[in-house]
């Protein structure tokens, strides 16, 4: 018998045949090489067979010249199954656009819900995301992934502590955590307000409490700047002093930076792929073509596939290949000094309160040796140099 999957496959037709001399016809096929099968008696002179529907033309020259009644009584296989869908290509093709529609729509951001952040964060979030590509109506493997989403909108954010970001079905769901600047508690003990570096006065603003310095007068470390006792000596009175001191102060920082550096940046030439994978094979569906490129640093992102809840076992993959160029950085004495100062000055902000400001810079030496050049400079800054101080009792 043959192969059931193969005879599928190309098709097979089933014949009745009938006449006094079926049983010699059946030799005359086997002689000619037409091969039948399941052949069965359905009366005295009548059998039935399947016959292979490549081997129909040659059967029909072989029993043309008998006595012999042949009649097809019906086709089978994937030949007669095509023949029959394309008589009913309509329900063929609503059948196909059905599916494709909810394949697409599956796999569409339908919606982003965002918790716990107040109006004005939530609509700043809306725009962030916007500008990274995420909105309703993208389709879920044309944005960035979730880690991604989490890393990009910490980073664009100020005003968040963290963002948790999960996507469910069709739907991102973020959950916020705000930054809430501290609300200075109010102070129920009785305090002075200290010097906390020396410095000079450059302003004062103080709102409970007696002034002990001036603007323009120079202060150490721990000097009582505003008393926390008013009233007069016989009877003083004891306060929580209040202020905000300005006063100028200094820094030091050095910097060391090489004339000569070695680093790698991306050309701005970029290929990309995109392939559809069933478990370990990827076929490509777009971006065909070799990337010329020398030197390439390749990204790949997997996102699977859902038709309605059910996650598929197919996964779309878009694979970016950058070309990167190792390029070397040559500075003059005067770029790298310069160099130098803008690295310092970037150094100390960071290490500096909000409220601070640089006011001056000065270069107190600059020093070229084994390649590299080293700056030492002379920063002015105003900033609050107020701090409270319990008042103690004998004060």
């Amino acid at each position: 018998m043959k192969n059931q999957w193969f005879t599928f496959l190309r098709g097979k037709v089933f014949v009745k045949m009938e006449g006094r001399l079926v049983e010699r016809v059946i030799n005359q096929l086997l002689r000619a090489g037409i091969t039948i099968w399941n052949v069965k008696r359905a009366g005295t002179e009548t059998i039935t067979f399947y016959l292979s529907l490549e081997d129909v033309h040659n059967f029909r020259r072989a029993v043309r010249a008998s006595e012999c009644k042949v009649t097809f009584l019906r086709g089978q296989g994937v030949p007669f199954l095509f023949k029959r869908s394309l008589k009913n290509s309509g329900f063929m093709i609503g059948g196909l656009a059905f599916f494709v529609i909810v394949f697409l729509l599956s796999n569409m951001v339908w919606g982003i819900e965002i918790k716990g952040a107040s109006p004005q964060t939530e609509h700043s979030i809306r725009k962030e995301l916007e500008a990274m590509g995420v909105s309703k109506g993208k389709m879920q493997f044309s944005i960035p992934d979730v880690e991604n989403i989490q890393r990009e909108l910490s980073y664009r954010m100020n005003n968040i502590t963290w963002v948790g970001v999960e996507l469910q079905g069709t739907t991102f769901h973020f959950q916020v955590v705000e930054k809430n600047a501290p609300v200075p508690s109010e102070s129920t003990g009785l305090q002075h307000i200290v010097a906390k570096k020396k410095a000079i006065i450059t302003d004062m603003f103080v709102e409970e409490g007696d002034p002990q310095v001036n603007v323009n007068d120079y202060v150490n470390k721990g000097q009582l700047l505003v008393s926390g006792l008013i009233g007069n000596e016989k009877e003083p009175k004891g306060v929580s002093a209040k202020a905000k001191i300005l006063g100028e102060t200094w820094y030091k920082t050095s910097v060391e930076l090489p004339l000569k550096s070695r680093f790698i940046v991306f050309s701005g030439n970029e290929k990309r792929k995109h392939y559809l994978g069933f478990g370990s094979m990827n076929i490509q569906v777009w971006g065909f073509g070799k990337a010329e490129f020398k030197d390439v640093v390749v990204e790949e992102t997997k996102k699977p596939l859902r038709f309605l809840k059910w996650e598929l076992p197919v996964y779309y993959i878009d694979r970016s290949m950058k070309e990167k160029e190792d390029v070397e950085r040559t500075y003059t004495k005067s770029e790298a000094i310069k160099a130098a100062k803008k690295l310092a000055k970037s150094n100390l902000e960071s290490s500096l309160p909000e409220d601070a400001e640089i006011r001056g810079e000065k270069i107190l030496q600059e020093k070229v040796e084994n390649g590299k050049v080293r700056v030492t400079i002379h920063f002015k800054v105003i900033e609050n140099i107020a701090e409270g101080q319990p008042l103690i009792q004998g004060d």
